[in-house]
């Protein structure tokens, strides 16, 4: 066995039931909850959606309302809702998929791919035990995309904006590191470089010159420049022409962590990176 303190046991156990009352006692039963109210006429739009969608060439209404067990008349009243709608469109007597159908579609995948980054930035969360960050830069600005932390391992507070102070932590300097020299003077133009702690990059020429140095696809670390007792490493993304990143943190005591942790998500990126390259870019 364990030594107790390094071992637990939770015990579940059952309460005892109470004990039935006499027959002349007992609560009538219950009468049970109502079915909920499903509405026909949606259900019946909906089953025409699908069966429309499942017509890459269009199909006519008889077509359509064979295949739905649906009346005629009843199909042809929510065919025209749906293209008055914008759920259908209507060309030669062949009903298609409208653009209202479509742009859910496209939301679909892309909640879809939005639901795949968190899914990976919570396992590397607890693979690692760190908070892990998602970013890009989106037209001039810093984006923070995802951040996937738990209570014992909690993200940096983001005490001063992230997209002004991009010159303080990882992520914005393994951005700004990714853009071209126009881009990066553009933005410092925009957000200055302004001390956040005694460790913060004291000026623009400063940065800029470190920023010249960091070396293509290497991770970009700071420490207690954005915030006293925490320390970030930030891993630049290809993903095309967006710059993206994604990055870690520690607690300031725990720095002799943060380059291996760092270079295991480095390489975790890389051997998954190919499969998340359309999900990445949300």
């Amino acid at each position: 066995m364990a030594p107790a303190d390094t071992a637990r046991v939770h015990l579940h156990t059952v309460p005892a039931q109470p004990r039935s009352a006499p027959p002349s006692e007992q609560s009538p039963p219950a009468t049970p909850p109502p079915p909920a109210t499903l509405i026909g006429s949606v259900q019946r739009a909906m089953r025409l959606l699908e069966t429309v969608a499942a017509h890459e060439y269009g199909a006519p209404a008889k077509q359509l309302a064979r295949e739905t067990g649906l009346a005629l008349p009843t199909a042809y009243h929510l065919l025209r809702t749906l293209v008055h709608e914008g759920y259908l469109c209507r060309d030669k007597g062949l009903f298609f998929l409208g653009e209202a159908a479509e742009r859910l579609s496209s939301s679909g995948a892309r909640q879809k791919r939005r639901s795949t980054v968190v899914d990976a930035l919570a396992h590397w969360r607890d693979t690692l035990g760190v908070p892990v960050y998602y970013a890009v830069y989106r037209e001039g600005e810093i984006e923070l995309m995802c951040v996937s932390d738990t209570p014992a391992n909690p993200a940096v507070e983001e005490w001063a904006d992230f997209r002004e102070t991009g010159h303080a932590h990882a992520i914005g300097q393994c951005l700004l590191s990714q853009l071209d020299e126009e881009a990066r003077r553009d933005h410092l133009d925009r957000y200055p470089v302004q001390a956040l702690t005694p460790y913060t990059v004291r000026d623009n020429h400063s940065l800029l010159r470190r920023l010249e140095r960091v070396r293509r696809m290497e991770p970009v670390t700071e420490r207690q420049e954005y915030a006293l007792g925490a320390v970030c490493a930030a891993i630049p993304l290809t993903l095309g022409t967006t710059a993206a990143t994604m990055a870690i943190s520690l607690p300031a005591h725990q720095e002799h962590r943060l380059l291996p942790a760092a270079r295991q998500l480095q390489s975790e990126i890389g051997s998954l990176l190919g499969s998340l390259a359309l999900s990445i870019s949300m």
